[in-house]
């Protein structure tokens, strides 16, 4: 049986219900649980440290998680945020593709096909 190999462009990112998303100033802050699992954050983790993990994302990443919606593919993303940035540069949708990357590796976003 042979995969088919999905065009990242034609993709569409999809936030994980896992991640919570709250503003601080001008950047998102994406929290997660350290653990899913009740018994490992209840014996595994400690006292002193907090149970999500935060992760601030700079100005390129809030943008970039704001247009994450659901229904727009890649490269809908990658045009409005060439727009944003007013950058026209080869190199950009690369950067912004890269990071999308990072965001499903990371688990916090799902790539689904069209």
């Amino acid at each position: 049986m042979s995969k088919e190999k999905a065009n990242l462009l034609e993709t569409i990112p999809v936030r994980c219900d896992s991640i919570e998303t709250e503003w601080e100033g001008e950047s998102i802050i994406l929290s997660f649980p350290r653990f899913k699992n009740t018994f490992l954050t209840r014996y595994f983790l400690p006292k002193r440290l907090s149970s999500p993990v935060r992760v601030r994302l700079e100005e390129h990443g809030t943008a970039l998680w704001q247009l994450i919606d659901g229904e727009r593919n890649v490269q809908n993303i990658i045009d409005l945020l060439k727009g944003h940035f007013a950058s026209d540069e080869e190199g950009y949708a690369l950067r912004i593709m890269t990071y999308i990357m990072q965001l499903h590796k990371d688990k916090f976003i799902l790539l689904c096909q069209p």
